[in-house]
């Protein structure tokens, strides 16, 4: 719940800087503050630099750049979308994870969770309504992102076992810095800006220095990013995913509240259907996950 209150906060503050500032300049300062914090605050309280060590640094590399591209889409699409639109599109994430759970993991899923995944799909097609003229293609990247959560959260409970929260948050910053640098490079004098989409001029736009007015705003973004990382990781490291997911959901109804009182967004009918649908799936889901293990475990209770 912690990390989902700090993940809108971050997603609010962004899409308030998204109209003067390049998305990987935003990234990049974002991830220098969390980098600072955690070697400074962080690490120091929590056992000392020893969590930069590590044995899986191809796998830290590897969740860093899923994340890179959860994180990227999900904030194009957010230059574009209302907040709470875009947050309820993103948690089809779960129904996700769900499928990657029998892809990957080799997991069994029964009739009732392909149900409710289906019932979920339904509601990010009402959200994002192809064919129609409120249809934009910005509202498929939240969906992109989603698939980037769900990858993300499947390596999280593989390297979880020998890895600290603090170790694979680290990491994340780390890469998000060097892909940021490395766009900066390549588009970061706006020679390739455009501005025939606003997420793709969030892309292309040139950098430029701060205003001194944001720098709150950006010193928001960092802190926010870092805590919410770190309680995330925790969490997805320490529990099961089904146990882990329902309590996210806390952000959707943030994420309107954000949308109202900062941008004066409020969903439309159509929205608060799908909303319902996306909701409602993920959290039968959830609870039927949570149901069979609790099943399972009181038919093959654990030997004292």
């Amino acid at each position: 719940m912690g990390a989902g209150v700090f993940f809108t906060i971050n997603d609010a503050a962004i899409k308030f800087l998204s109209g003067d500032y390049a998305l990987h300049q935003v990234v990049l300062i974002r991830s220098g503050i969390g980098l600072v914090l955690m070697l400074t605050l962080l690490m120091p309280l929590m056992g000392g630099y020893r969590h930069l060590r590590t044995g899986r640094l191809p796998l830290h590399i590897l969740r860093g750049m899923v994340v890179v591209f959860a994180n990227m889409t999900f904030f194009l699409g957010l230059a574009a979308m209302p907040i709470a639109d875009a947050t309820a599109i993103f948690f089809v994430a779960p129904l996700i994870i769900t499928g990657f759970s029998v892809i990957f993991l080799g997991e069994y899923v029964g009739l009732r969770r392909w149900g409710a995944v289906f019932v979920g799909l339904i509601g990010v097609i009402i959200i994002i309504r192809p064919g129609t003229e409120s249809f934009q293609l910005a509202a498929l990247l939240p969906l992109a992102a989603a698939f980037g959560y769900a990858g993300l959260h499947i390596l999280t409970r593989y390297i979880g076992v020998s890895e600290s929260a603090l170790t694979m948050t680290f990491y994340i910053q780390l890469t998000f810095v060097v892909v940021s640098v490395l766009f900066g490079l390549t588009l970061g004098d706006g020679k390739f800006a455009s501005t025939s989409s606003v997420s793709l001029e969030f892309l292309t736009r040139a950098w430029g220095r701060p205003d001194s007015g944001d720098y709150l705003v950006f010193m928001l973004v960092g802190i926010a990013s870092t805590a919410g990382g770190f309680l995330i990781s925790q969490a997805y490291r320490l529990c099961e995913a089904g146990l882990a997911a329902p309590f996210e959901y806390i952000a959707l109804p943030l994420s309107v509240f954000w949308g109202l009182v900062v941008f004066g967004e409020w969903p439309d009918r159509a929205s608060w259907i799908g909303i319902g649908l996306i909701v409602g799936s993920g959290l039968y889901m959830a609870w039927r996950e949570a149901r069979l293990h609790s099943y399972i475990a009181t038919k093959r209770p654990k030997r004292r």
